[in-house]
């Protein structure tokens, strides 16, 4: 039986953290989005965890129903930015951020626009939780503008060595430097 026969609304999350060389750190992020203190997310599922050991960078695919999505990446991200540090990070690709990207994707019954407003409001709560999260919004998370992820990269210089503290984020503070350029939201 489909997941929308069930009457499942499910969304993922590719959600992009600075970290691959300490294994612990990248699994203690994972389980951080299915649950915490024996209060397990039923509705989640980590389906995949991509490490680059050169990058050092991972993927953590996450998946769940849109309802729980915002809740499960959220607490993801607080355990990565507590554990990530980017004033000591290295690494061959240009990892901006202790969590630099949050893609968010429509799976079963949900909509590209639903998906930017679970990214919008995750992004609302990283900046109460998180001190020195900056957020910049692209895709359906960036109303009116929409602006893509290309066009994001070149205006905020993602691959090109510059003062990132003089950015004004969407939302939260001006980068910090232990959280780095800290995330972009989308939903494709």
């Amino acid at each position: 039986m489909s997941s929308s026969g069930l009457g499942l609304r499910l969304a993922a999350c590719l959600l992009n953290i600075s970290e691959a060389r300490r294994k612990h750190i990248v699994e203690n992020i994972a389980n951080a989005a299915l649950g915490k203190n024996g209060q397990k997310r039923p509705e989640v599922s980590v389906l995949n965890i991509f490490s680059d050991q050169d990058y050092n960078r991972s993927v953590i695919t996450i998946a769940a129903s849109v309802d729980e999505l915002g809740n499960s990446v959220l607490a993801a991200c607080v355990e990565a930015f507590q554990c990530i540090d980017m004033q000591v990070q290295e690494g061959i690709h240009p990892c901006l951020g202790a969590v630099d990207l949050i893609p968010i994707y429509p799976l079963t019954d949900v909509g590209v626009e639903e998906c930017g407003a679970v990214a919008r409001s995750l992004a609302e709560n990283l900046v109460l939780h998180i001190p020195g999260c900056s957020v910049f919004l692209f895709g359906e998370a960036d109303l009116p503008e929409k602006r893509t992820l290309v066009q994001r990269r070149k205006q905020l210089g993602w691959f090109t060595k510059r003062d990132f503290s003089v950015l004004e984020p969407d939302l939260g503070a001006a980068p910090a430097r232990r959280c780095g350029l800290t995330a972009c939201f989308r939903a494709l």
